[in-house]
């Protein structure tokens, strides 16, 4: 096999920069494009019109459970998310994805509750921040939205740096070429079609990216050197005899008795938890969903997605290990070195060591693919805030709906140029993907646990709200550098991005400022009355159903609604709770740590079953993905079918929760804002 190297033993990108310019700037533009008419034709077949707030940013509330479940998938399929993984899986072995994909499900699975509750607390909310202040004032307010401004900052940057640096790797082209032009198509369709093109952009995405996920489960196999599990078992163990890994059992790459492993994974589950409660793009997708999709939607995306780091991380890193001593290896006859894999190269290299110039071009394009769908997902979650929580509410009390989707729209550019901005300065600062990794959950920790207690602790008081997430961060940053200052005599990029600074920090973030809000709450408690989150009017008045539901869209009709619909909502609460403890217990503590406290080291029967249960859940996964918002959907795309034919608009129909609602809406609206302000329960 051809290997192509440079003099100073870098290897010679696989693709030429045309390929890289071709799928970042053609690829990009033609999804636009395609969604950009997907817009256009749903507002004329079934009247979704993107020139209202309600549909640009919640997409009229009626988001099924298919594509919710896709959306979830697809909000954590980050490029991190493959080329992280397979770093980790490279470094600590079979520990690696799974404590990687571990740290993932569990709070996806948590968030469905959240989710249900504010759908059921705050039914006209568009964002995380509205609910915050109309609970805590201006003062939470504004401290909100310095923490999710951060959360997504971080966030970006961190898929960005390690997309950039892959698509580098891969065709040569100029890292910051990739940085600035990846946002670019993302600006163009959010811009046009608001978060149903995410919800769409990401089905597609996570579609194609799954299927080429599914096309390594099996090319890996067809390998001369692999040839099997049982193959790919061989090669592992003698790559730990001549490279044991620090810290594992016996120092094999086959054992879940990794130390650095487990650090990773309290850092990583812990700063997860921070990504997903303080990215209001997450909520911006549990508001959109039907009240019925949220739980199901969000369990359903969560369980999948858990397939994705593990199964391809454990593949394509333990290929990476298996043959990077053969000359199918880009880097052969010498090992990665340290800027490579912390750059994660280990994913791309390891393709083309199995697929050859194939396999390049599958790792551009999900990397393409992932990145810019989470890109989206972003980018529309940053305009929800300056539109609705800057400048409606500090600007502009009197905006309109035209104002704010003004605002959205410039959100929606100025976030996407900033990203790209802000992730070339850390590059110019020598920071990676593997810093950023470690490193996040300092910054996006700290808002967790007064977060969750806004939303179902009536107790947190105003002042614990405030101050607790502020020192908590504080607590966090003092003991992230301190650690790194005394374990390595420096505060460097370098010693600040080491494993147990990181985990300290990381600890200390998401921590204290639960104990700080409990303390400070006991001393002078709150006992907050959650049907005042209904008082305030918070979507623009509309003067009649849309076309594509026939919801009443009144404020007090709304309010109405999900009143009555109190005990279902709480049935969905239940049934979340029990998930995402059942989600935790299995992945987080009956799985792994019995394994872990064993010492024990995989046989080569155990290690093929492994494979085969991970290659089954990620074809599951490809499905779920791909088919299951098409069935759930398939009454849409009918009306999509008979509005083209027809020519004119098609009213869906209703579903059942929507029937259930209108059924007795006259008999429930004369008495809601009584039912309102008497009742206090969420």
């Amino acid at each position: 096999m051809w290997v192509d190297k440079r003099d100073d033993g870098a290897i010679e990108p696989p693709l030429p920069q045309a390929a890289g310019y071709a799928v970042v700037i053609a690829i990009g533009f033609l999804i636009a494009f395609i969604m950009i008419f997907a817009t256009h034709v749903l507002k004329k077949t079934v009247g979704e019109d993107n020139k209202t707030t309600e549909m640009f940013m919640t997409a009229n509330r009626s988001v099924g459970t298919g594509l919710t479940a896709s959306a979830v998938i697809s909000s954590w399929l980050w490029s991190t998310a493959m080329l992280g993984s397979t770093l980790v899986g490279y470094n600590f072995g079979v520990a690696g994805p799974f404590w990687f994909a571990a740290g993932c499900s569990p709070m996806i699975v948590f968030f469905s509750l959240l989710g249900i509750a504010c759908k059921m607390r705050v039914p006209e909310a568009h964002t995380l921040l509205e609910i915050v202040r109309i609970r805590y004032g201006t003062a939470g307010h504004i401290v909100w939205i310095g923490l999710c401004l951060i959360n997504n900052i971080i966030a970006i940057a961190n898929m960005l740096l390690g997309a950039s640096a892959a698509i580098t790797a891969l065709t040569g082209m100029h890292i910051i070429a990739a940085t600035f032009l990846l946002p670019v198509g993302v600006i163009l369709y959010t811009f046009v079609g608001g978060i149903k093109a995410t919800f769409l952009t990401d089905y597609f995405h996570t579609f194609v990216i799954t299927i080429i996920i599914c096309f390594f489960t099996i090319k890996t196999f067809t390998v001369p050197e692999i040839g099997s599990p049982a193959g790919l078992f061989d090669l592992i163990v003698e790559a730990g005899k001549a490279h044991p890994v620090a810290g594992n059992q016996d120092g094999s790459y086959l054992t879940m008795t990794s130390k650095g492993a487990i650090l990773f994974g309290i850092i990583h589950v812990l700063a997860n938890f921070g990504l997903v409660i303080m990215d209001t793009g997450f909520f911006a997708k549990a508001f959109s969903a039907a009240p019925h999709a949220v739980v199901p939607g969000y369990i359903v995306g969560g369980i999948a997605y858990f397939a994705i780091p593990w199964c391809l991380g454990t593949l394509m890193s333990f290929a990476a290990l298996g043959l990077e001593g053969t000359e199918r290896f880009p880097t052969f006859p010498r090992r990665m070195d340290t800027i490579e894999i912390s750059n994660g190269l280990v994913l791309p290299y390891a393709a083309i060591a199995i697929a050859g110039k194939g396999g390049a071009v599958a790792v551009l394009l999900i990397t393409f693919m992932a990145v810019t769908s989470t890109i989206s997902a972003q980018v529309i979650s940053v305009s929800s805030i300056i539109s609705f929580d800057i400048y409606r509410q500090y600007f502009n009390r009197n905006a309109t709906d035209r104002d704010a989707i003004r605002w959205s729209h410039f959100g929606v550019v100025f976030f996407g140029m900033f990203s790209a901005a802000f992730s070339t300065a850390l590059y110019y600062g020598k920071v990676d993907l593997g810093w950023t990794l470690y490193m996040l959950g300092v910054l996006t920790c700290p808002g967790i646990w007064p977060t969750v207690f806004t939303i179902l602790w009536k107790k947190q008081s105003k002042a614990a709200a405030i101050i607790s997430p502020l020192l908590g961060m504080a607590t966090g940053i003092a003991v992230w550098l301190g650690s790194a200052s005394s374990l390595y005599g420096e505060i460097t990029v370098a010693s600040t991005g080491q494993t147990l600074p990181c985990v300290y920090g990381t600890v200390a973030s998401a921590f204290s400022p639960g104990v700080y809000s409990i303390i400070i709450s006991l001393i002078k408690p709150d006992n907050y009355n959650w049907a005042d989150l209904r008082n305030e009017r918070l979507a623009f008045e509309q003067t009649g159903a849309t076309a594509s539901s026939q919801e009443p869209v009144s404020h007090e009709d709304k309010v109405a609604n999900y009143t009555a619909d109190k005990a279902r909502l709480k049935h969905w609460g239940t049934l979340a709770a029990v998930w995402a403890a059942a989600t935790f217990l299995g992945h987080w503590v009956l799985w792994p740590l019995p394994m872990y406290a064993s010492k024990y080291v995989f046989g080569k029967g155990f290690f093929v079953a492994w494979i085969v249960v991970a290659i089954i859940w990620v074809w599951i996964t490809m499905l779920i993905a791909g088919f299951y918002p098409i069935i759930d959907g398939w009454q849409q795309l009918r009306n999509v079918y008979r509005g083209l034919k027809t020519g004119t608009a098609i009213v869906e129909e209703a579903t059942l929760d929507t029937r259930t609602h209108i059924s007795d809406k006259g008999s429930r609206t004369r008495n809601s804002d009584q039912e309102v302000n008497s009742s206090s329960e969420g």
